[in-house]
């Protein structure tokens, strides 16, 4: 079902993808913590997300930005385009690869936790969020559909180039990414296959109108789009999201090509750059997470915890 070039598929299964198509499927780090009894990401301190049921995936590896704090090994992706899937078909691949890449810690009973194990083996979130742009995928709104329909909850991450899209989409939480207060800094951070920020701006309008849970999501990085709090405060309030997180650059994976390791912020600077937004937009300092250095920022407007 694989649709890449051989030298990308082995580098992308390498690095612990699961290809399915034109999609895949990764365990992330807080989903093997979690499954041998230890801590969860920070999805499961805001939102109530048992990191150990949730499966990570995205319906295509295709991107239109190219951002420089992305860790994920896009830069030389040539993605996958045409010949599309059906969602049902593209969701029964993930789920099958997600179950065989836990089954090894069944032989592991010493370094496992055999309850969650059991859970896991039912998911009960998917996270549309691994790589690339997933609104490309031009039935993503059936794939939401199709997960929800199944008993799962979806959490949709855009980057908000697709307006028409994400109008369409209805996840239980939808992620926008908010990468810049201004759109000379949106043009750099970004690094777009062409000037986006008009598409990006109506998108704003669109998940204030979402009937989705909604979350603006900043991803700062110092000495580079961790500036201007009013700039992002004017965007953000445009869509009006329930929630606002306020996350540090990490230096991880390809982004170490393009960025310092003094670009990551401490989590002290991300409260601080958290606490100016509060103030400004008069949402609440609601939860953090030093670890993933992490805040969340909430109007009010919703309940933190999902219940699956």
């Amino acid at each position: 079902m694989e649709r890449f070039p051989p030298q990308i598929s082995e580098r992308l299964k390498r690095q612990g993808y699961h290809l399915v198509a034109h999609g895949a499927v990764k365990p992330c780090l807080w989903l093997r913590r979690s499954i041998r009894g230890g801590d969860q990401c920070y999805k499961n301190h805001f939102y109530g997300i048992a990191s150990h049921r949730c499966v990570q995936m995205t319906p295509t590896l295709l991107c239109n930005h190219r951002c420089l704090h992305c860790w994920r090994p896009i830069d030389d992706m040539p993605g996958a385009s045409g010949d599309w899937i059906e969602p049902a078909e593209l969701l029964d691949g993930i789920l099958e690869e997600q179950q065989r890449l836990i089954s090894g810690y069944g032989g592991a009973p010493e370094t496992t936790d055999s309850a969650r194990l059991e859970e896991a083996k039912s998911p009960a979130h998917v996270a549309v969020s691994l790589m690339g742009e997933p609104t490309l995928y031009p039935m993503i709104k059936e794939l939401i559909e199709e997960i929800k329909s199944r008993g799962m909850t979806a959490f949709l991450v855009t980057n908000g180039t697709m307006p028409d899209v994400i109008s369409e989409v209805q996840p239980t939480q939808l992620y926008l990414s908010l990468n810049a207060p201004d759109e000379k800094t949106y043009l750099k951070v970004s690094n777009p296959q062409a000037n986006l920020w008009s598409r990006f701006l109506e998108s704003l309008e669109k998940v204030r109108d979402s009937p989705s849970r909604t979350v603006t999501r900043l991803t700062l990085a110092r000495n580079l789009n961790m500036i201007d709090p009013q700039g992002y405060a004017k965007l953000i309030e445009i869509a009006e999201p329930d929630f606002v997180e306020v996350k540090a650059y990490m230096h991880l994976g390809s982004s170490r090509n393009r960025l310092q390791r003094d670009s990551m912020p401490t989590h002290e600077e991300v409260l601080d750059f958290a606490r100016d937004l509060s103030e400004i937009l008069g949402y609440r300092l609601a939860n953090h997470v030093p670890l993933s250095r992490v805040a969340l920022l909430s109007r009010g407007s919703a309940q933190e915890k999902i219940e699956l």
